[in-house]
């Protein structure tokens, strides 16, 4: 669990700077927290190269609604479809769901990119403050 929390603070610090908002969750989650999650049935996958995390995801299901969050891929191995992988992977292991749901930065391009490739639909944005509006998106089976 340490090595996804290092990645995921390596992965929303750029996240932080795109939107000039460093006040985000992913930056300030703690050990404990990650495992209260794994502790409350939040699934975390992983993907491993040479013995090394490059990459994690992370949903739970909540009344037939997958939550899907906190999609990260080491800098150094994006654009090699770690991050397709994972979302599909989790998609595949919470099958048993009428909804998918997740949300990121309105400045995230590529991650926009990403989840509407995979078949995911804008349905609300969510303004946070001055710098920051998140995109929710969802996927209906």
């Amino acid at each position: 669990m340490e090595a996804i929390l290092r990645l995921q603070k390596e992965c929303y610090q750029t996240e932080a700077e795109l939107h000039n908002e460093y006040n985000i969750p992913p930056l300030n989650q703690t050990i404990i927290e990650i495992k209260t999650e794994m502790d409350k049935g939040t699934l975390f996958l992983k993907a491993i190269l040479n013995g090394q995390i490059v990459g994690s995801v992370r949903a739970c299901n909540n009344n037939g609604t997958v939550y899907i969050g906190r999609l990260i891929v080491d800098k150094e191995f994006q654009n090699q479809k770690i991050g397709q992988t994972l979302m599909k992977e989790i998609e595949t292991q919470l099958s048993n769901c009428n909804r998918y749901e997740l949300f990121t930065g309105f400045k995230s391009a590529k991650n926009l990119f990403l989840y509407q490739k995979l078949g995911y639909r804008e349905f609300k944005r969510q303004p946070i403050n001055d710098n920051l509006i998140l995109v929710y998106l969802e996927k209906i089976r």
